[in-house]
């Protein structure tokens, strides 16, 4: 029998992962983060329609200190798959595509990601 002796493609143990391909990953998690927080919202908003009393009893519910750490992460969430997703249209068009633009974008998103939802919570909390 015949066996193949080409070499295998390089396992992920010995991948490099690089800045943009860590930056897409994030991507997709920060749009699955944005799809679980969005219950939350959803949740807030039922409570708003259904009176004051349930109102209430949401906002206290949101105030505990686990659920704020999981609204900011879900704002910083949001901010961040926004900025990428711009970042992403102006890939379509073909700018910034070499490696340092695409490297100096990345970091762009994520610094003002971090300080977009800094000045939301700071005016918030």
């Amino acid at each position: 029998m015949e066996t193949n002796q080409r070499p295998l493609s390089p396992h992920l143990q010995i991948y490099r992962p690089q800045w943009t391909s860590v930056l897409s990953i994030m991507h997709r998690i920060s749009g699955v983060l944005l799809s679980v927080g969005t219950v939350l919202m959803v949740a807030w908003l039922v409570a708003l329609a259904q009176g004051e009393q349930a109102y209430q009893s949401m906002i206290g519910f949101m105030s505990s200190p686990l659920v704020l750490v999981a609204l900011i992460g879900w704002t910083l969430a949001l901010f961040y798959h926004l900025l990428n997703g711009i970042r992403h249209l102006l890939w379509d068009t073909g700018t910034m595509l070499d490696l340092k633009p695409a490297r100096a974008s990345g970091w762009m998103v994520v610094i003002l990601a971090v300080v977009l939802t800094a000045v939301v919570w700071g005016g918030l909390i």
